[in-house]
């Protein structure tokens, strides 16, 4: 017996539990300790963004959904309720706090059961061992995809936000290289080095970076890995954009999904989705619908789009 599990990303852009309190407010005498509260009306930032973010989250109607940029597990099961269905829809969360100074953490929603967390959030970065390497986390999530009474499997996820290129892709490239380093050891500290993708896990996430033929890329050494696939290269070249850089006016792939090579031959008849309802009317290259109240540039989903895929898991 065999079932499907349908496994997304998706960088949700700052989904934050934040107000706007008061103008004027001198950073250098402000209070960055806490909040003094005198006031018992504020202006909640990002409303419109989150509705359409929400809208974007229904429209994959994912099992599993791995999450970047969300404030904290607070935050996001207040999104849970007020706009996903709440627990019913997804009684399982996962997350940690990382490592981001703008404390945008990775996390985790699902539908199935989540029987095992552990963060990586403490290594420390051998390029610079004063700093941590993950530059938020890799979140390592077990969840338990049942196929009949009798019988389940375990689908390991390793849920990424590495370093992003502002600053110059050349000069944080080796950031990411060491990431993408440590996420392939860490993958075969769990499951051996000899064929770790005979096991099944997925390495997901905003990877910060995207392939080229000139060896660019801080990421392609674990892209394209024997061990995993890179599923979106399974649709069109044209049509592997998952982020609008407007600054370069860039179309690029900087999400992924990369199961294991057992589950991505499991799964060999399964094409991903990357849902671009939510993306703003500036990204011109995508011509199709959009959800309610997408701006030019503001409000938007996010400036990532999800990705997502049907998984076989047998």
């Amino acid at each position: 017996m065999s079932t499907t599990l349908r496994l997304a990303t998706f960088n949700v852009e700052n989904l934050f539990a934040r107000w706007r309190f008061r103008d004027g407010v001198n950073p250098a005498t402000a209070n960055t300790r806490g909040w003094v509260v005198e006031q018992t009306q504020f202006e909640e930032l990002g409303v419109d963004d989150k509705a359409i973010t929400a809208a974007a989250v229904r429209e994959i109607h994912a099992d599993v959904l791995a999450l970047q940029e969300v404030e904290n597990v607070d935050t996001l099961k207040h999104f849970r309720a007020q706009a996903l269905g709440g627990r019913a829809e997804y009684p399982y969360v996962a997350g940690v706090d990382g490592n981001d100074p703008r404390l945008i953490d990775v996390a985790v929603l699902s539908k199935l059961p989540i029987t095992r967390i552990r963060s990586h959030q403490h290594l420390m970065d051998p390029g610079g061992p004063s700093a941590t390497l993950f530059s938020r986390d890799c979140l390592e999530v077990d969840v338990e995809v049942r196929e009949s009474e009798s019988k389940s499997t375990t689908v390991t996820l390793f849920v990424n936000h590495f370093k992003s290129m502002m600053g110059g892709r050349p000069e944080t490239r080796g950031k990411r290289q060491r990431q993408a380093t440590k996420v392939k050891e860490l993958v075969t500290g769990r499951f051996g080095t000899a064929s770790p993708g005979d096991h099944p896990f997925v390495i997901l996430g905003d990877l910060n970076d995207y392939l080229g033929p000139d060896g660019s890329s801080g990421v392609d050494g674990l892209v394209v890995w024997d061990q995993v696939e890179n599923v979106v290269t399974r649709l069109p070249e044209t049509d592997q954009w998952t982020h609008f850089f407007k600054g370069g006016n860039e179309y690029r792939q900087l999400d992924y999904l990369l199961p294991s090579a057992s589950l991505a031959e499991a799964s060999a008849e399964s094409v991903p989705e990357i849902v671009r309802k939510g993306m703003p009317l500036r990204a011109t290259r995508y011509t199709g619908p959009r959800f309610p109240g997408v701006g030019t540039d503001k409000p938007k989903a996010s400036d990532h789009c999800p990705v997502v895929m049907d998984l076989t898991i047998a």
